[in-house]
């Protein structure tokens, strides 16, 4: 099960209009030691519903402190509450640092790093970004970073601030929907943006790893372009907390398949205790076991972090999203469990990975 601690938020800074900084004080510090662009599985209850939400950590491992950025979405219970009612000296709940958005750092190393954020998507990049320049000293940094107008760039002060304190390593290219003079930094990041940006601003062929965190197709569109220059899959890091499109499309083609088969018997185990049980073969193995009285690690429920992944021992099935496992591990037999769909008449999972 999902280990969540406690937290006392020491400050409150409003970075842009609808989005806020915590700063966080750990009651045990030693826990919540991150790797850059990591985040924080948070639970929080809700006219007795309880959700729970991920957010990155934007501090950098040198700044001493342990922050996270939430920009406030439309209809976002959580974080609509972060922005408008937390108060210093609040607590609240949360996972130690989890998630795998990071290259390893090397001091000794002079590489070249280029990250593209999309509003909110900044956040873990910034940790990132912060970190590779305190930490990797004859490494640079060139920042992509997207958003509707001048008015919604979070961090906007910071990242002004490390480029004039690293000049010559790091940056920064904004891409603003309108407002810009010239038309290459004026409109959304597609195809078409990222082909006039290799051209004129960045050679691909230099770049050692791309960070890439924002909307889904921003992100597919980026992956895509940066391939085609030559980058190698494995040179190329996501980042996405939404479910994605091609998510939802599978499910509905699942509960279209599912109407006339009959059920999965199941045998799941979390922390040493199994219940076997019969489930619909539309229904992932995380909702089946938490219908079923198991207590089930679980965070975003869009196969986009790896809070909920498990190990399929026996059975069939298929997993729709994966943005979170890494090719190994699936080859391993593990699955996000959110996104788990039995196939064969039995399955056998176990949470019990470590």
């Amino acid at each position: 099960m999902a280990q969540f601690h406690t937290l006392t938020v020491t400050n409150i800074h409003h970075t842009i209009r609808d989005a806020v900084v915590l700063t966080l004080k750990p009651e045990n510090p030693d826990v919540f030691d991150f790797t850059q662009g990591q985040y924080l599985t948070f639970k929080q209850d809700f006219d007795g519903i309880e959700l729970r939400r991920n957010y990155s950590i934007c501090a950098g491992l040198d700044d001493g402190v342990l922050q996270v950025g939430i920009k406030r979405v439309n209809g976002g219970a959580f974080s609509t509450f972060a922005n408008t009612e937390i108060k210093i000296g609040d607590t609240l709940h949360a996972t130690p640092p989890n998630g795998t958005f990071f290259a390893k750092i090397e001091p000794n190393e002079a590489k070249n790093y280029l990250g593209f954020a999309g509003g909110s998507g900044i956040t873990p990049v910034l940790s990132i970004l912060k970190t590779v320049l305190s930490r990797e000293p004859l490494s640079s940094f060139t920042l992509v970073y997207a958003n509707r107008a001048v008015n919604t760039i979070m961090f906007r002060e910071e990242l002004e601030g490390l480029k004039n304190r690293f000049m010559g390593r790091l940056t920064i290219i904004h891409i603003l929907e309108s407002g810009q003079d010239m038309e290459l930094f004026t409109g959304r990041v597609d195809q078409a943006k990222c082909e006039n940006l290799f051209r004129h601003w960045v050679d691909v062929r230099s770049i050692d790893v791309a960070f890439i965190c924002g909307p889904e197709p921003m992100m597919l569109a980026i992956a895509e372009s940066l391939k085609s220059h030559g980058l190698e899959p494995d040179q190329i890091k996501f980042e996405l907390f939404t479910e994605s499109q091609q998510g939802r499309l599978a499910k509905q083609a699942i509960a279209d398949r599912a109407k006339d088969q009959t059920g999965t018997e199941a045998h799941v185990t979390v922390e040493g205790v199994t219940r076997s049980f019969t489930m619909p073969k539309d229904q992932s193995v995380l909702e089946a076991a938490l219908d079923n009285a198991l207590d089930a690690p679980f965070a975003c429920k869009a196969g986009v972090c790896s809070t909920c992944k498990a190990r399929v021992l026996e059975g069939e099935y298929e997993m729709l999203t994966n943005h979170a496992l890494e090719d190994y591990e699936v080859e391993q037999g593990m699955v996000l469990t959110c996104q788990c769909y039995p196939l064969s008449d039995t399955i056998t999972v176990e949470y019990d990975t470590h």
